[in-house]
This record gives structure tokens, sequence and C-alpha cells, in this order.
């Protein structure tokens, strides 16, 4: 299996700005398919997230073959 080298072994992009990262474990997610559970707005909302830690995220998502969560 061929591993992408910019997405670590928790699914989570190698080069997500640490302060993102950081939002995302305090939030409680460490695995990407956490992710798949919540939309991108409620990703947003977390303190140290913006628009291109999200862009990387939906990247990570999309290459696992899932997205966020949509919400109505």
């Amino acid at each position: 299996m061929t591993q992408d080298k910019n997405i670590n072994e928790i699914g989570i992009p190698a080069d997500l700005a640490k302060p993102a990262r950081r939002a995302l474990l305090g939030a409680g997610y460490v695995q990407l398919e956490q992710l798949a559970n919540v939309s991108e707005a409620e990703i947003l909302q977390l303190h140290g997230m913006g628009p291109k830690a999200l862009e990387q995220l939906r990247r990570a998502l999309e290459t696992k073959g899932l997205s966020f969560a949509s919400r109505a």
C-alpha cells in the first residue's frame, strides 16, 4: 500500500498548520475519518482553523473517498 507523504499515519495532512492541528485534537478529532461526520462549517468554527486548512482536510478526505458531512 502506497501512502501519500503529505498525509501522516492518522490521515491528517502533514503540512497542516499547527494551530489547525491543535484545533482538531482539542475538539477530539484524532482520525481523519471522524471529519466525515461533521460539516465544513462546524470545522471552520474551531479556533485555529481557516480556509487553507479546510481545503487541505477536504483533499485528504477525498483521497480516502470521503467528504465532510452535509448539513441542511
